[in-house]
C-alpha cells in the first residue's frame, strides 16, 4: 500500500504491474525529453537574435520534424500493445472468483466449490483494532493463492462499480448486466489492499477491497474450514 509523500507507483506484486511501471517509466522519459527540447529551443528564441534564413522554410527540417513524432508515437505504442495482449490473456487459470458489487460493499463466491461466498464489508473507525487501516479493513478478507494465475470475474447487482488493486495492476469495471473479468498472479505473499474505483453513490468511499495473498496449503485449509 502507499506511504504519505509516495512518488510513483505502489511496488509492483504481480508480473503484471511490473510491466505497466516499466511502460510508465519508458513514457515518462521520452515525455521529459520532448519538453526539455521545446523548453531549450523556447529559451534559445527568446535569448538570441540570431537566425539562419534557410531554416525557415527548408524541407529537410519539414520532414523530420514530421517524422520525428511518428518515431516516436511507434516507440509507445509497441509496448502499450503487448502490455495490453499480456492482461488479455488467460492460460488455465487455477481458480476462478466472483465478484459482485452492491451498494456498498462486495460479495465473492468461489464458483469451483460448491458453497464458498461471503460478504466483505467495511469494519467502521470505531471497531478497529490495534494497527489495522482506517477505511481499508473489511471483516472478510479474500484469500487467494500466490505464484498461480487466478481469473475475476467482476459485475455488479445495483449500479457501476470499479474492482481495483493497484499493486497488482488491476482494475475492471462492475457494471449491472454485463461480466468482465481480469487475471491476476501474485509473486509474493502479502495483504493488499483496493477500493472501489467508480463513483456509485454516497458511500462511495467505504467498499474496500482486501486480497490475503497465501500459500497454497494455507489457502486450501481456509478454503476448508470456511464451507
Amino acid at each position: 500500500m502507499p506511504y504519505p509523500m509516495q512518488l510513483g507507483f505502489q511496488d509492483a506484486t504481480s508480473p503484471i504491474m511490473e510491466e505497466l511501471t516499466y511502460f510508465h517509466d519508458h513514457t515518462l522519459m521520452i515525455v521529459f525529453l520532448i519538453s526539455s527540447l521545446v523548453l531549450y529551443v523556447l529559451i534559445l528564441m527568446l535569448t538570441t537574435k540570431l537566425t539562419h534564413t534557410s531554416t525557415m522554410d527548408a524541407q529537410e527540417v519539414e520532414t523530420i520534424w514530421t517524422i520525428m513524432p511518428a518515431i516516436i508515437l511507434v516507440l509507445i505504442a509497441l509496448p502499450s500493445l503487448r502490455i495490453l495482449y499480456m492482461m488479455d490473456e488467460i492460460f488455465n487459470p487455477y481458480l476462478t472468483v466472483k465478484a459482485m458489487g452492491h451498494q456498498w460493499y462486495w460479495s465473492y463466491e468461489y464458483t469451483d466449490y460448491e458453497d464458498l461466498s461471503f460478504d466483505s464489508y467495511m469494519i467502521p473507525t470505531q471497531d478497529l483494532k490495534p494497527g489495522q487501516l482506517r477505511l481499508l479493513e473489511v471483516d472478510n478478507r479474500v484469500v487467494l493463492p500466490m505464484e498461480l494465475p487466478i481469473r475475476v470475474l467482476v459485475s455488479s447487482e445495483d449500479v457501476l462499480h470499479a474492482w481495483a488493486v493497484p499493486s497488482l495492476g488491476l482494475k475492471a469495471d462492475a457494471i449491472p448486466g454485463r461480466l468482465n473479468q481480469v487475471t491476476l498472479t501474485s509473486t509474493r505473499p502479502g495483504i493488499y489492499f483496493g477500493q472501489c474505483s467508480e463513483i456509485c453513490g454516497s458511500n462511495h468511499s467505504f467498499m474496500p477491497i482486501v486480497l490475503e495473498m497465501s500459500t497454497l496449503k494455507y489457502f486450501e485449509n481456509w478454503s476448508h474450514m470456511m464451507q
